[in-house]
């Protein structure tokens, strides 16, 4: 008997899309677009049942987004909540929604929170909900805490993952780890390559080819992704996901380019330490071995922060992708300390009709 040919790539998303497939009557799956900021933004949501609550989930990166690789660990938390996640501005498949030059100059922070938020409420609208949970990951936990802190009304509670509290910090420790490690290790091409940029970040101007020689050696040693020095299983996923073709996955690597050197400046420049009271329940997952944003800081601000509710939640055998890495204890973390929260007005505002908090982007 001949031997089958292997799957093809196409064929292994096939089966992909059919096994993630929401097929309960009460579910939702659903990709559209909707427009915020004047562009049109792609929307994914997800659900195995409409009556459970609604979790926005803010990406990472810049331009890294949700949706290509949700495959990888959402579809248990589906049963429990209906997740909607977007892609940013200039990310993905909202990246070629418009001509990219025409929004270059769009690109600032408080213009992706002003997306988030305008998003947020018509997602509200859509199936019926007062409030939704944020989720912010990574980069996207800059926006969530900005978003939840300009319209708490919106949001039941807030749940920072791979939280960036202060930049500049983050950098700090992430450098100091890679070269802890090099050296512990003696790998002389990382600590050459480590030494030719220090003292980091000191008062140099920090480039992104200074960023990545930091980032890089501090990732090998598993501050990515924990106890490994290479996550094929993250930055190919894309490759075998069910919600973009190969055509749309190279839109990822197209996104990080045009977006992350006109944000650089800004992001560099986040600082939530003076935050010291938050008006939502807040909740920190963090990964014991994040050093892509490290875990000391968020730990620390959390640990000070007045808030209605708060809890810190260890994922001991994480780095900065804890979803990935512990999906299972991140669904009984959402369970354990998240979902009873959507059932609680903790919320400090009147509802949605009350208008915006004023906010100073940069005093955060």
């Amino acid at each position: 008997m001949a031997e089958e040919p292997p799957l093809s790539a196409d064929e292994a998303r096939e089966i992909i899309a059919d096994l993630q497939r929401i097929v309960a009557p009460s579910g939702i799956q659903e990709t559209y677009q909707l427009t915020a900021g004047g562009i049109d933004h792609w929307v994914y949501a997800r659900g195995q049942d409409r009556s459970n609550p609604v979790i926005l989930f803010v990406h990472g990166g810049p331009a890294s987004p949700l949706a290509p690789a949700w495959w990888q660990f959402q579809r248990p938390i589906e049963e429990y909540f209906t997740v909607v996640t977007y892609d940013q501005r200039a990310a993905g498949r909202t990246l070629h929604s418009v001509d990219p030059d025409s929004i270059a100059d769009t690109l600032r922070i408080s213009q992706y929170v002003d997306d988030a938020i305008e998003l947020a409420e018509q997602i509200r609208e859509r199936y019926g909900v007062r409030k939704m949970i944020l989720i912010g990951h990574s980069w996207g936990t800059v926006i969530g805490m900005y978003a939840a802190l300009a319209r708490p009304d919106l949001f039941h509670a807030y749940v920072g993952i791979g939280q960036v509290i202060n930049s500049r910090t983050n950098e700090t420790l992430s450098f100091e780890y890679a070269l802890d490690q090099a050296r512990k290790h003696e790998h002389t091409e990382a600590l050459e390559q480590l030494e030719s940029i220090a003292p980091y970040p000191g008062d140099e101007p920090l480039t992104r080819e200074r960023i990545i020689i930091a980032r890089q050696w501090a990732q090998y040693r598993g501050g990515l992704s924990a106890y490994r020095d290479d996550s094929l299983y993250f930055f190919q996923a894309p490759l075998l996901s069910p919600e973009y073709t190969l055509d749309e996955s190279e839109t990822i690597g197209e996104g990080n380019q045009f977006t992350l050197g006109r944000i650089l400046d800004e992001l560099l420049d986040v600082d939530f330490t003076g935050v010291t009271e938050f008006p939502i329940p807040v909740l920190m997952f963090m990964g014991r071995h994040d050093y892509t944003t490290p875990s000391e800081p968020p730990a620390t601000w959390l640990a000070k922060v007045q808030a209605p509710y708060k809890q810190a939640v260890w994922f001991e055998n994480s780095a900065h992708l804890a979803p990935w890495e512990e999906p299972g204890k991140t669904l009984v973390s959402l369970l354990t300390y998240v979902r009873p929260l959507a059932g609680t007005d903790h919320s400090r505002t009147a509802p949605s009709s009350m208008p915006a908090m004023k906010w100073r982007w940069r005093n955060a």
